[in-house]
């Protein structure tokens, strides 16, 4: 039988870090596999938040990458001011922390690139696709958001193909995400986002989300909406279950990845601050790691608390190391948005958490996806942002069982966020 040729069209490829490149790279990966060939159209010359060569190793050798150069503004909103580097990864200061640079920084971003600062790629792709598409025997074309520019590449191609077979991946919402309500937008440009992401809705012939939520809101909104939620490769995971068992005195909570302003919690931080000064026993064992990048602020106002001595910052980790992170950390932390339309959006780094086997911490909306996966798997336990004394029995309770021998990892019902089980799923929607 003949292999079906698919062409994903993504912002995000290796060298780029974080978790929004694994997604399709795991997807190429393995889409072999299920008689799919992957091709990959990606820029030239981006301009990534984060890099991790140790990704590379997982592009397949015979993978097919096709590059175009782009132009992006970063480098002239970095003059206005440094703390824009942030809006490469959908992040900026909020509230009091807000200079007059920063308002302004947002109110330009959110205006005057609509619908993000890499749509001066669509029109140079879109002609230079047109011409290949018809030049080379291509199935489907899958467009991976964000950056949502992606489905405008999308959408493009298919008004000048109308027969094209168009998937357009949501990895997260677009006029739905958190930091949206902060864009300082003018109601025509309100209207102009809105108006772009129901085209991409009503025009793409399927629409994947990645959690529960987004599916349902997706098809609310017009979408074809089907849910492949991320998760964790296996290969990861097992070459690593040859660590030693961590012996240690040191119980760890750990933050692996980004840490934002909007995703702050607070909450937390005021519960170990408490367990610290009351609590010898813990104090004298307990540490909060981070590994990834945190936003100042936030580590300022940590430090300026009793965790300052119990604090370990790793900085930015490749992969692999994050991985080993998790593997020797007693409890995992992972946050998201506080407001309600948030509850849709599951982090990518859960998956790899529970392919850790640890308990994790969650803080987010009530009645969130995350806090469904966690009861599916046994993995821990999800809180909102105006818990507090909820959150100090939990990791009480943690610390009791690990100071027993008794912390176990018991998490079940795993396999279904294998990338391989997942990959599977696409390709019967491909097929």
């Amino acid at each position: 039988m003949q292999e079906k040729k698919i062409l994903i069209i993504t912002y995000y490829w290796p060298p780029a870090g974080g978790p929004g490149v694994q997604r399709w790279l795991k997807f190429a990966k393995y889409l072999p596999d299920f008689g799919w060939k992957p091709i990959i159209y990606t820029p030239e010359n981006p301009s990534y938040p984060l890099l991790d060569e140790s990704l590379i190793k997982d592009v397949p050798e015979d993978l097919e990458i096709v590059k175009t150069k782009i132009w992006e503004p970063y480098q002239l909103a970095e003059k206005l001011n440094k703390s824009n580097k942030k809006f490469k990864a959908g992040q900026f200061d909020v509230g009091k922390n807000q200079s007059w640079k920063s308002k302004l920084s947002i109110w330009v971003r959110g205006n005057f690139f609509i619908p993000d600062a890499r749509v001066f790629w669509v029109k140079p792709s879109v002609k230079f696709l047109e011409q290949y598409l018809k030049e080379h025997k291509i199935d489907v074309v899958v467009t991976s958001g964000p950056p949502h520019s992606m489905h405008l590449i999308g959408l493009n191609l298919k008004k000048k193909l109308p027969h094209l077979k168009w998937i357009a991946d949501f990895r997260d919402p677009w006029t739905e995400i958190s930091y949206y309500s902060h864009l300082k937008l003018t109601k025509s440009s309100d209207k102009k986002h809105r108006r772009l992401e129901s085209s991409v809705f009503k025009n793409a012939d399927i629409t994947l989300a990645t959690s529960y939520t987004d599916t349902e809101n997706f098809n609310k909104n017009g979408a074809n909406a089907v849910c492949i939620t991320n998760g964790f490769d296996e290969n990861d995971s097992n070459k690593k279950t040859n660590l030693p068992v961590h012996k240690s005195d040191t119980f760890t909570l750990s933050y692996i990845g980004v840490l934002e302003q909007l995703r702050n919690p607070e909450n937390l931080w005021k519960a170990l601050d408490d367990l610290i000064l009351q609590n010898s026993d813990f104090a004298s064992h307990f540490t909060l790691k981070f590994a990834g990048r945190v936003d100042d602020k936030i580590l300022n106002s940590i430090e300026s608390t009793s965790l300052k001595n119990h604090i370990q910052n790793l900085g930015y980790l490749s992969h692999d190391k994050a991985i080993e992170e998790m593997q020797q950390s007693e409890i995992l932390l992972i946050t998201n948005f506080p407001n309600e339309p948030s509850k849709g959006i599951i982090p990518g780094k859960i998956f790899e958490y529970l392919a850790a086997g640890k308990q994790i911490i969650s803080f987010g909306p009530d009645q969130a996806d995350v806090s469904k996966i966690l009861s599916e798997t046994n993995a821990g336990k999800h809180f909102s942002y105006r818990d507090s004394e909820t959150i100090k029995a939990f990791i009480l309770e943690k610390f009791e069982l690990w100071r027993n021998g008794n912390l176990l990892e018991n998490t079940q019902n795993l396999d279904q966020f294998s990338r391989r089980n997942l990959t599977k799923k696409l390709a019967a929607i491909l097929d």
